[in-house]
């Protein structure tokens, strides 16, 4: 770590888990890597085990939760750790905070870390809050006059003066939460390092806790790191991130780029299965075969985030029929989990047209802000002629596809939208021709 401004430095760290009822290993597993030491050998297990995809049933009974990990974090910087559940987040965390020890490789770090890992990490249920605080605060390593002279901020932060000489045991998770996050924030470690659990606290809370964050890091130049599903959070709170992916760094770089990376998708290589759909309502005269979402940056998603850009495109296959483009009209419906619509778009609405459309075998719906709240959202698809009886039904499919909508930032206020049922705002949409 010759760079000064390097405050954290990781090395190739790699974490090795056996998986099933036995924890570390069994009797002839200790005695063959002792044997293997004395030899001055490698361990023998380390060349075994498979990459960490919870989704599938591996062979061998060894799993890499990570493998070969490299970073640095500067300084003041806020760097994001963002993956899949599964993908390594939380044992590096572990790693970095020596909750355990890495299987290979090395950490180096200049200073203090304190660590917000899990709802209740390092409290004692019987001790009230405020035993609580020095007992922290004595782990970090700090003086009992420095702790108390931060005790005042800290309580006040948290918002439970009211339970402060109560047992920690009668606090619920989101109290624990809000007094953890103080005594960790407060205390002045050089290094923060905050796992999901701001998700238990309310959206008050979150809102203080990410604004102390960036005081944190901006004002006082400590450095945090962050892991969140919360993407517009890791976008507004970050400076730089990794993403995970089955143990793996398969991204790293701004976090507008990574958030991207994170919720874009590969094109399935299997032929969609809209053009075989026989629940559909129409002449057929076109035939919708397949959609896709895309983001800013063109790359395909999967998941938005509310409030931000999405193109959905649409691809179809013509017929013999003959088709007046003049009167086409194409309509969008994003349906809640009720079936309810939340949001509409129709092309007549906003005065396009497809008569680019004989040329080209897709149209594209530019949303430049998606006015919807948290949730996941069917995709109702109708094509039709001016006259919208259903006989004059081109193709309509309920239930084409779905999309995953995350909470945003959508009013620039620090609060991020809850899931609803409904519709925030009609959007704003256009519809173009690539």
């Amino acid at each position: 770590m010759a760079d000064q401004d390097i405050i954290l430095k990781a090395e190739n760290i790699s974490k090795q888990y056996r998986l099933g009822l036995v924890g570390t290993g069994t009797i002839s597993h200790d005695l063959n890597r002792w044997w293997h030491r004395i030899r001055g050998k490698q361990d023998p297990y380390l060349k075994v085990g498979e990459s960490n995809d919870r989704s599938t049933k591996g062979q061998s009974e060894y799993v890499w939760a990570l493998q070969d990990i490299n970073f640095e974090v500067k300084r003041g910087e806020v760097l994001g750790i963002i993956g899949k559940n599964g993908a390594g987040k939380s044992t590096l965390l572990k790693i970095l905070s020596k909750v355990t020890g890495p299987t290979t490789g090395e950490i180096k770090t200049r200073g203090r870390i304190a660590s917000l890992l899990e709802v209740g990490t390092g409290f004692h249920g019987e001790m009230t809050g405020r035993e609580n605080i020095y007992l922290n605060g004595a782990i970090l390593g700090m003086t009992k006059k420095e702790i108390a002279s931060k005790i005042d901020e800290i309580i006040d932060f948290s918002g439970c003066e009211r339970y402060i000489d109560t047992p920690v045991k009668r606090y619920s998770s989101g109290m624990t939460v809000r007094l953890a996050f103080a005594v960790a924030a407060f205390l002045e470690p050089e290094i923060l390092v905050v796992d999901e659990v701001l998700a238990v606290g309310d959206a008050e809370f979150q809102k203080k806790a990410i604004g102390k964050m960036q005081d944190i890091s901006r004002g006082e130049g400590r450095t945090v790191l962050f892991v969140s599903h919360n993407m517009a959070a890791v976008k507004s709170l970050c400076t730089r991130c990794i993403v995970l992916e089955n143990g793996k760094v398969v991204f790293e770089g701004d976090q507008n780029k990574s958030v991207n990376y994170y919720l874009s998708v590969e094109k399935n290589k299997e032929q969609s299965i809209l053009e075989e759909r026989t629940d559909r309502v129409g002449n057929q005269k076109l035939k919708i075969i397949d959609v896709s979402f895309f983001n800013n940056l063109n790359d395909q998603v999967s998941e938005v985030i509310s409030g931000e850009y999405l193109k959905i495109r649409v691809k179809i296959k013509k017929s013999n029929f003959k088709i007046d483009y003049s009167k086409l009209i194409a309509a969008v419906s994003f349906l809640d989990n009720d079936f309810n619509i939340s949001l509409s778009y129709i092309s007549d609405e906003t005065g396009f047209n497809f008569f680019n459309l004989e040329n080209k075998d897709y149209f594209d719906l530019i949303i430049p802000n998606l006015y919807l709240r948290a949730g996941n959202y069917r995709i109702r698809l109708l094509i039709t002629e001016f006259d919208t009886k259903p006989n004059n039904f081109i193709d309509l499919i309920e239930n084409a596809v779905s999309i995953n909508v995350l909470a945003g930032d959508l009013w620039n206020t620090g609060n991020f939208n809850r899931e609803g049922n409904h519709a925030i705002l009609p959007g704003n949409f256009e519809i173009k021709y690539l």
